[in-house]
């Protein structure tokens, strides 16, 4: 393999959504020779069950672009294993998620800001790069950008469903917001989703498409990345499998950008860890760090569901004999049922009179549907995904093997403390007071999930326990900070070691308020200035929304 004798300035192992930013900023030095490596194929043009923003379901059901990850018999979810869904394909997860775009709150970063060492990862310090990465149709403001490579169309919330959904929250005495990304996210409004002309626009098409004409980028799929090569604790290389064929690269830094599970578990497997638990594997340990893998957050979540009585769904667009209009006006026109995730509105709020921003999130959704795509029952219906967003859960990633192409073993340890508890019981009742205020009085009929017969806490608990999913947000398992046990530092290199950076959610100190899609590709703007040495953005110091307790 030709590559063998090259040495790239930078390998980013990854071809993520965090990999496709830095391939692109890093490259834009015409004297910089950059690698991009990624396990899985190329995200095809032709394959509409990545580009419909409709047939998101179809990806996170299959292993095709998919690592297709599962927990370990959770503790307390009745011993379930939990899905968790990863991209393994160009694009990453940002092939097959759910298009929302959501920032996180501001409060989420100066958070991450009070941490020593970390007075750049303020919201003033973050803001510019979230602006420099949006292109917002309907025009950018103070807060939000206008120019960007990534673009965000904001839906029309068309269905009626809709309309009763927005008087309901403020029957309940929740306000609206223009923008959940901008001044104030507490509150209930209009998702942004990451679609162009009705099709997704992941990762891949708004940053590295465009550029893959650089004659010193090249990117290279369907190659796995065994193993960091260090000398002492220098990292020069990494080993990569085609096929059969193991290849050494040769770098003079390494990136690693595969998210909160493959980026642990590719550093524990080059040495990076806790020694006595990589020496039983047969690992020499290079670099200690014991919070490697460690930290791992996750968003739950579940569906509150209810029949509806008029029929004003997106029910009958589930019948066979409908798909193949639906299709043809999306592939001629990028328009109609298709060209929506159908996540289109959703919000913020506090469950609680005890926390100072949101912790609950929702989204709305003009049908009664899981991910998978089944129906509770066939009929017309409407629900809303709710979970607690500021977990004090953590689990962990560790190897279960010296193997690349095993997968480790993945524990969230969902509701496993009181905080998380308590947070569940609340946002069922309060999504039960949102969902039965007047304005559904015309379309609610039965609740169909939970059901009427969960009322207790104890059976709100085993509710959750039995019927939660992963919202597919994992992070934080390579958390950083200056100290105090972090596995890398406010610039993302790993502690202890050079010539090693990792630039994806695994490096959120605590998972942000919301999809962490948006926070991803912040770090990423951000981390490539950081990288390439130029001078960061200027912070933007605006206001934002905070509630003032009564």
């Amino acid at each position: 393999m030709q590559l063998a004798t090259q040495t790239f300035d930078y390998v980013i192992v990854g071809g993520g959504s965090a990999g496709c930013v830095l391939a692109n900023r890093l490259s834009e030095d015409a004297s910089t020779r950059v690698l991009l490596l990624e396990a899985g194929p190329p995200d095809y043009r032709w394959d509409f069950r990545l580009h419909m923003p409709a047939a998101l379901t179809y990806p996170l059901a299959s292993r095709t672009y998919n690592w297709w990850y599962e927990s370990e018999p959770e503790p307390f979810m009745n011993g379930r294993r939990i899905y968790q869904p990863r991209g393994k394909v160009l694009g990453g997860s940002s092939s097959i998620n759910g298009m929302i775009f959501i920032r996180g709150n501001p409060m989420d970063f100066d958070s991450w800001a009070q941490a020593p060492g970390m007075e750049a990862w303020s919201y003033a310090h973050c803001l510019p790069y979230f602006k420099r990465l949006e292109r917002r149709f309907i025009g950018g403001d103070d807060y939000r950008g206008g120019a960007g490579p990534l673009p965000l169309t904001t839906p029309d919330c068309d269905n009626p469903l809709f309309d009763a959904f927005f008087a309901a929250v403020q029957e309940a005495g929740y306000p609206l917001t223009d923008d959940v990304n901008g001044y104030q996210q507490e509150g209930f409004g209009k998702f942004d989703r990451t679609t162009q002309h009705g099709r997704r626009w992941n990762a891949a098409r708004s940053w590295l498409h465009p550029v893959l004409h650089r004659p010193n980028l090249q990117v290279i799929s369907r190659s796995l990345a065994t193993r960091i090569v260090f000398e002492g604790t220098r990292a020069v290389g990494v080993d990569v499998a085609r096929g059969r064929d193991l290849t050494r690269l040769r770098a003079g830094e390494v990136i690693v950008c595969g998210g909160a599970i493959n980026s642990p578990q590719l550093l524990q497997l080059s040495g990076i860890g806790e020694p006595s638990a990589l020496r039983a594997l047969g690992i020499e340990p290079v670099v200690e760090s014991p919070e490697c893998g460690e930290n791992l957050q996750d968003h739950l979540e579940l569906y509150v569901q209810y029949a509806c009585n008029q029929p004003v769904s997106l029910y009958p667009a589930l019948a066979w004999w409908r798909q193949p209009w639906i299709g043809l006006q999306w592939l001629l026109w990028g328009k109609g049922t298709a060209a929506s995730n159908h996540f289109e509105a959703g919000g913020f709020i506090r469950g609680n009179e005890r926390v100072r921003y949101p912790n609950l999130q929702y989204h709305f959704l003009p049908i009664a549907i899981r991910y998978d795509g089944t129906s509770p029952r066939g009929g017309h219906g409407y629900q809303v995904h709710v979970g607690p967003m500021n977990t004090d859960v953590r689990g962990h990633v560790r190897l279960r093997t010296a193997s690349a192409s095993d997968h480790p073993e993945i524990v969230f340890n969902y509701l496993s403390t009181e905080q998380e508890r308590r947070e569940w019981v609340e946002a069922i009742r309060v999504t039960r007071r949102i969902m039965t205020q007047p304005a559904f009085d015309a379309f609610r009929g039965d609740e169909l999930a939970p059901g009427a017969g969960v009322e207790t806490d104890e059976q709100i608990l085993d509710f959750v326990a039995r019927e939660g999913e992963s919202a597919y947000h994992p992070s934080c398992t390579c958390r950083m900070g200056a100290g105090d046990g972090a596995v890398t530092d406010p610039e993302l290199r790993v502690h202890g070691a050079q010539g090693l950076r990792v630039v994806d959610a695994s490096v959120m100190p605590a998972v942000t308020n919301g999809n962490i899609y948006g926070p991803v590709l912040m770090i990423a703007e951000k981390a490539a200035d950081l990288i390439a040495g130029n001078t960061p953005l200027d912070p933007i110091h605006l206001p934002h929304y905070r509630h003032e307790a009564t």
